[in-house]
């Protein structure tokens, strides 16, 4: 893990600029979930409304929507493909998402073009540098 002042990055993972992160898996899916950012700035999380497994997802589109005791916020796709499977602990369970951000993934996408959209995502250290310049 990276420090970042208050912040957690976990390195070997990919980010957006709205705090979305991606794990490869071995099979060639990905897991995506909130950053440790976000899910402070959120706050304490109510409700994840998760994806339907099955649909498309465009890169950039709403995945799902999170909800916290400040507001409604919406969870970006940071890879196109199809969700093959989402994480319905967090149906009952959202806070563990502000518990262990990088353990609570949220969907699972088997993507289009990984290669391609993983070269238009941040790595870890330029993850960082993203968050010293907010």
């Amino acid at each position: 893990m990276i420090e970042v002042g208050e912040y957690q990055v976990k390195e070997g993972l990919y980010y957006t600029k709205d705090h979305e992160w991606v794990q490869v898996m071995d099979d060639g899916t990905v897991l995506v979930g909130i950053s440790d950012y976000a899910q402070k700035e959120l706050g304490d999380l109510a409700y994840v409304e998760l994806p339907e497994v099955g649909a498309t997802v465009e890169k950039g589109d709403t995945l799902c929507e999170v909800e916290s005791v400040k507001a409604v916020s919406e969870v970006y796709a940071p890879i196109s493909g199809e969700i093959v499977e989402v994480n319905e602990e967090l149906e009952d369970a959202p806070e563990k998402i502000n518990e262990e951000p990088y353990e609570a993934w949220i969907a699972k996408i088997k993507p289009e073009n990984l290669e391609e959209e993983l070269g238009e995502l941040m790595d870890a250290e330029a993850y960082v540098k993203y968050l010293e310049s907010l």
